[in-house]
């Protein structure tokens, strides 16, 4: 049995998909783009400021699905620029330090393009 996860803490999907399932003691979030959830619109700013947005979404999903960024096992980080890497590295490990718990196991991948032609993009599975 699958769940579909709503929640006004995160963009709408733009797409024919969820923003997390839960299935079978996990949670498969989707993607997430630096959209501030109260407009649908990309943020301004470097990658630094929309890493920050990022993970401020993937937290409303993970706190809507009943888990935290502390159940995280595995995050997929997408950069336009892999150049970005450290900057965006500095936002992520202050999340993963505030969750006091492992880090998750993580995929760093450069790509030529992403959705509204953000700089990065971030999908984790948590535990529930």
């Amino acid at each position: 049995m699958k769940e579909a996860i709503v929640t006004p803490n995160a963009p709408k999907a733009i797409g024919p998909y969820s923003q997390a399932i839960k299935a079978n003691g996990f949670l498969f979030a989707s993607g997430q783009i630096p959209l501030d959830p109260a407009t649908g619109e990309v943020i301004a700013g470097d990658v630094t400021a929309q890493t920050e947005r990022v993970m401020q979404n993937i937290t409303g999903v993970l706190a809507a699905a009943g888990t935290s960024f502390a159940k995280v096992v595995k995050s997929t980080v997408y950069l336009k620029n892999i150049g970005d890497f450290a900057a965006m590295n500095e936002v992520y490990g202050k999340y993963v330090a505030a969750a006091g718990a492992v880090a998750p196991a993580r995929s760093t991948i450069e790509i030529a393009r992403l959705p509204k032609d953000v700089q990065v993009e971030i999908e984790v599975i948590a535990l529930l």
